[in-house]
């Protein structure tokens, strides 16, 4: 009882003494997530690397725009239309350019990627001590502790030269969809009870390819699955500085830190289900929406449960219809675009094509009902997690590595920024807090109540 009691007191003690008056961020005009009170977010720095497009200021107002995603300059839709022009695999053009600022010849681009294959093997004894001996239930983490560990089989991990900086953001790059698909088997065996299934990596695979065949007990894949994923590969490389996980990436650099620990850093910011990890609220979402309406082509039927879960009053509680609306992208998120009509076309006649109608349903009833029950009328559109988790499920890959893969495939674009952040950066990131409480007189132990 006595336990339970000072347990008491510590919870309470937790939410009392960290509790701020919400009206004293607009007494002192605090910009809290950064953001300004319109929604755009404050300017903390300069990069040439990715520009995320969502909306013009016109004459002090934010207008909606189609959304728009260039790397280096290239818009997003030009580099995954060329590359399915070509019929070839994207993402190891997309990290060369990413990491190198320029696009490729034919020449540089296939000796990059024979340098990603030469890289993909993990260190000696790296899968044994740091992988299969210390198992997680969430690959996630295992992901951030393996990157971590990465730094003990580092050689010289504190050399901050740009060649050893290049060297090792392509050796990470490159290693972690291999460390991605063991600490997954590893977790089928020990949490699953299922078979641990470990194949020999092929090095002509792409690193798409890699995951596919790594992942499947009999390795066979198509080329439309390979290249599908290829582009979903793509499609989440980068996303500009702002977003938390490559902030985070770079707060850490600007300390002086090694790449090992800033990496690591943000592949933890990646897992919040705030930011990356919201995927799977996603999937979960569309599945209590699956369960709870009872006829798919009935789009009242759809919309009064939708209604429901704006209300509170179905789903996770949160009134929020997981998949609609950006932080940035208004009338179009350009990856949802590009994702929505490869899953429209790998669903049709498959036993996906009735999901994927109703979750264009979804997309396009929640903006009015939004407006309908929250009273709100901002312009909203579904961002790449809508239609993302369909993907990996026609894919055939576990709910358990969505946000995984994102990491695999933000690791370009966390390097990407960390380079320009060392270069150019030069200054410790520190924002400011106001402090508010008031000063207190010293009570010596023996006389506090």
């Amino acid at each position: 009882m006595k336990n339970n009691t000072a347990r008491d007191m510590l919870y309470q003690q937790f939410v009392e003494n960290n509790a701020i008056d919400p009206k004293l961020y607009d007494k002192y005009v605090v910009k809290r997530g950064l953001r300004n009170a319109d929604g755009t977010g404050v300017i903390a720095g300069l990069t040439n690397i990715c520009n995320v497009h969502g909306y013009v200021i016109n004459e002090g107002e934010k207008s909606p725009i189609e959304g728009q995603l260039i790397y280096r300059g290239y818009n997003i839709n030009d580099i995954v239309a060329n590359a399915e022009k070509e019929n070839r695999f994207g993402y190891e053009e997309v990290v060369y350019l990413l990491l190198l600022g320029e696009l490729p010849t034919r020449a540089e681009l296939d000796a990059f990627s024979e340098i990603m294959s030469e890289n993909r093997e993990l260190p000696p004894n790296f899968f044994e001590d740091m992988i299969l001996k210390a198992p997680s239930p969430d690959i996630m983490n295992e992901m951030g502790r393996s990157v971590l560990a990465l730094y003990s089989y580092d050689d010289s991990p504190e050399d901050r030269s740009p060649a050893k900086e290049m060297a090792t953001a392509i050796s990470i790059i490159s290693r972690l969809p291999n460390i991605m698909v063991s600490a997954y088997q590893v977790k089928q065996r020990v949490y699953n009870n299922k078979s641990m299934i470990m194949h020999p990596l092929i090095p002509s695979h792409s690193t798409a390819e890699m995951i596919l065949s790594a992942l499947r007990p009999d390795r066979t894949f198509t080329d439309e699955e390979a290249k599908l994923l290829d582009v979903m590969l793509m499609l989440h490389a980068e996303h500009g500085g702002g977003n938390n996980s490559t902030f985070s990436c770079r707060v850490l650099t600007s300390s002086g830190t090694d790449p090992y620990s800033a990496y690591s850093a943000a592949i933890g910011a990646l897992k919040g289900p705030r930011h990356g990890g919201a995927n799977a609220k996603v999937s979960q979402m569309q599945e209590c929406v699956k369960k709870g309406v009872h006829n798919w082509d009935d789009e009242e039927e759809v919309a009064e449960f939708l209604r429901k879960i704006l209300r509170k009053e179905e789903n996770d509680g949160s009134g929020l219809i997981y998949g609609m609306g950006h932080a940035v992208y208004t009338l179009s998120d350009p990856r949802a675009v590009i994702l929505k009509e490869n899953a429209k076309k790998l669903a049709a006649g498959t036993e996906y094509e009735k999901e994927f109608a109703l979750l264009e349903t979804i997309e396009r009833l929640t903006p009015a009902l939004f407006k309908e029950i929250k009273k709100d009328d901002k312009t909203m559109c579904a961002n790449v997690d809508m239609y993302s988790g369909l993907v990996y499920r026609m894919l055939g890959i576990p709910s358990d590595l969505f946000t995984p893969l994102f990491a695999v495939s933000r690791m370009a674009g966390w390097s990407a920024h960390r380079f320009e952040e060392l270069v150019t950066g030069k200054r410790i990131i520190r924002p400011a807090y106001k402090a508010i409480k008031g000063e207190k007189k010293y009570v010596p132990i023996g006389e506090r109540a």
